[in-house]
């Protein structure tokens, strides 16, 4: 592979201009944003002192959550509203075409397939993360260097999904059969099972599976961790009573140690799936949707910044959403139980 060499060009700023110009700004933000949290603070916490003591308690809370509530609207609730309203007019958004969009969408056969790789991620991925997951928290409790091995298994969170992907591109490096493979896995399949090597991300055998891979080695640290905690909060005088009482290992974790840790199993499959839904980062990378591997969030933002079709963008978006919502509020009552039971 030939070396890759950047040339940056050399900038001439004038920085007194910049400086001029932008003084205003940051003289905003250093003082003046300050300035108004501080008078937001006294001046509202004056106000309610003013009101009869048994109401403050109720209404000093409120005062504290008014800001996040309102950013919260004005960044996530208003933009999701439009979005939903947007995806019920056409492209151009001057006629109202009720569920057209969806119709359209859920009848393409490109759509389809996205559906289809979704599908994929959401029974692979989650469930893939969980079992290695939970295998290595129970392996690395028993080991003698437990957290140096958990910080490297752990390693892998500490870095971006693109970044993953472009290291994954060299694990899947695909070269002529008559030239040495420098790709991992294809000098592992040439030299040690004496195969040909194989197009990993082109080939639609194998690319979707070979991408959700990449996925569940970058999550497994954060499931092996979570449900390592949940491992060591099991007491261990319960694990050595059923031990006195002739249970075998195999017994004790189908029995005990499963059981017990089924709560926070659950917490963190279900946080799986919301990610698996809203998967981007390794597909865009790795393949741009390309070779039958597109799926929603990949799909959503070509339509909006490549076709810009907002119509087929909301659309999109909004399916996503119906997708996610349920898993989330499940998640929710989930942390909420464990919260109940301690």
């Amino acid at each position: 592979m030939t070396p890759l060499t950047v040339t940056l060009p050399m900038l001439d700023v004038d920085w007194e201009t910049l400086v001029s110009v932008n003084l205003p700004t940051l003289l905003f933000v250093i003082v003046g944003v300050p300035l108004a949290l501080v008078g937001y603070i006294v001046g509202l916490d004056v106000l309610v002192r003013r009101l009869p003591k048994r109401s403050q308690p109720s209404v000093r809370p409120w005062v504290w959550v008014a800001p996040a509530i309102f950013f919260v609207g004005l960044i996530l609730v208003y933009p999701m509203v439009g979005t939903v309203v947007r995806s019920f007019f056409d492209r151009r958004g001057d006629a109202f075409v009720g569920l057209g969009n969806f119709v359209r969408l859920l009848t393409d056969h490109g759509v389809l397939i996205v559906l289809r790789n979704n599908l994929l991620w959401l029974l692979l991925y989650p469930g893939l993360v969980l079992l290695f997951g939970l295998l290595l928290a129970v392996l690395s409790d028993r080991v003698k260097f437990e957290k140096p091995v958990k910080s490297l298994i752990f390693m892998p969170m500490a870095i971006s999904f693109v970044a993953m992907a472009i290291i994954w591109q060299f694990v899947y490096y695909y070269k002529d059969p008559s030239e040495p493979q420098t790709g991992i896995l294809n000098a592992v399949v040439v030299n040690i099972f004496h195969g040909l090597p194989i197009t990993w991300i082109q080939d639609t055998r194998f690319n979707n599976f070979a991408l959700i891979f990449i996925g569940v080695w970058g999550a497994t640290g954060f499931a092996m961790v979570i449900l390592s905690a949940a491992l060591k909060g099991i007491p261990a005088e319960l694990l050595e009573a059923a031990r006195v009482d002739g249970a075998n290992e195999r017994t004790i974790f189908r029995r005990i140690i499963l059981p017990l840790m089924m709560p926070t199993i659950v917490v963190v499959g279900t946080t799986m799936v919301i990610f698996a839904l809203k998967a981007f980062d390794v597909v865009y990378v790795m393949t741009a949707g390309n070779y039958n591997t597109d799926i929603l969030a990949r799909r959503m933002y070509a339509e909006l910044y490549s076709a810009g079709n907002y119509a087929n963008a909301s659309a999109l978006a909004v399916i996503l959403l119906l997708a996610v919502v349920p898993v989330l509020i499940f998640n929710l009552r989930q942390f909420r139980a464990v919260e109940a039971r301690r």
